[in-house]
């Protein structure tokens, strides 16, 4: 199947890319889909042609982790000549866009985080950011939190940790991420104050008040079944628009990376339908990371 033409129209830009009021701005941030759109057309014909070599479905697996990291290295890139972020928040650290998870966990907060505010500031009384105009960050944000909230409300009404599980193709089901709130959430705050501490950065800004909700990676095992299965999936000439997005779902549930792995995971994700499924690849959602993250494999999964 001929590969389908990608261009910046595959990429709509996620909302948590939206961290300033100013037009002006949101316009540079939503260049970035050119930038996706570029590697993507070149992930894809390197796939082609790595695939045209392929004697087995494990040799087609192994040419989607080549293009997969070859893409981590072009984020990598991006993020060396960058000027630095956008809002508040720790320093821009290009390493970190090529720093393996290992054994470590990725979090990421829910709710109302102020500091994806415009122009918010920082109050020490309440450990959070206050003040400021409303972004598309910070009201995606908002909109997952209560989202989490909902899925606390149904499925664990007295608990403090939602668990995600993954059903992959072959009936296996694998730990996804958690959701984690309550006493469990402030544990998470104090961790990552005390890892942000151990780098050498200056943490007492961080924004750990309030009554936070974070989402959790997978454990390190977890993960890597997950991104094989990924790869094994999309590696099956058999795929179909369904399957993918089973195989979609486990690569935004394994992110590879400290930073980066959602422009990596959006760019593979595109790359790899244009070429397996041409223009019956199903849309990519601007919040496809939220969606995975806090609706379930079912949610998720919804064309």
């Amino acid at each position: 199947m001929p590969t389908a033409s990608i261009t910046s129209s595959h990429f709509s830009t996620s909302p948590l890319a939206f961290r300033s009021a100013d037009a002006n701005q949101q316009a540079r941030v939503r260049a970035f889909a050119d930038e996706q759109a570029a590697a993507a057309t070149a992930a894809s014909d390197r796939l082609a042609d790595l695939w045209a070599a392929a004697t087995t479905r494990a040799d087609r697996a192994t040419a989607l982790r080549t293009v997969h990291t070859e893409l981590v290295a072009w984020r990598y890139e991006l993020a060396s000549a960058a000027a630095g972020r956008l809002g508040q928040g720790i320093a821009h650290n290009a390493a970190r866009f090529r720093t393996p998870i290992a054994a470590s966990t990725n979090y990421d907060r829910l709710g109302a985080v102020g500091r994806l505010r415009d122009g918010a500031e920082w109050n020490p009384d309440t450990r959070t950011y206050t003040g400021g105009r409303t972004t598309p960050a910070y009201e995606a944000m908002v909109r997952y939190g209560q989202a989490a909230e909902s899925r606390f409300a149904v499925e664990c009404a007295l608990g403090d940790v939602v668990q995600n599980w993954v059903t992959l193709p072959d009936g296996r089901r694998i730990p996804g991420n958690r959701i984690v709130r309550g006493k469990a959430a402030q544990d998470i705050a104090e961790e990552l104050t005390a890892r942000v501490a151990a780098r050498g950065i200056d943490a007492s800004r961080m924004e750990t008040g309030g009554n936070p909700i974070y989402t959790a990676t997978p454990a390190p095992q977890d993960n890597q079944v997950l991104f094989a299965a990924a790869l094994e999936t999309l590696a099956d000439p058999g795929l179909t628009p369904e399957t993918y997005l089973t195989a979609r779902y486990c690569l935004f549930q394994a992110p590879q990376t400290k930073k980066g792995s959602d422009a990596v995971s959006r760019t593979f994700a595109v790359a790899v339908g244009a070429l397996a499924l041409g223009d019956t690849a199903p849309a990519l959602p601007a919040d496809i990371d939220l969606r995975c993250y806090v609706l379930g494999q079912t949610a998720a999964c919804c064309p």
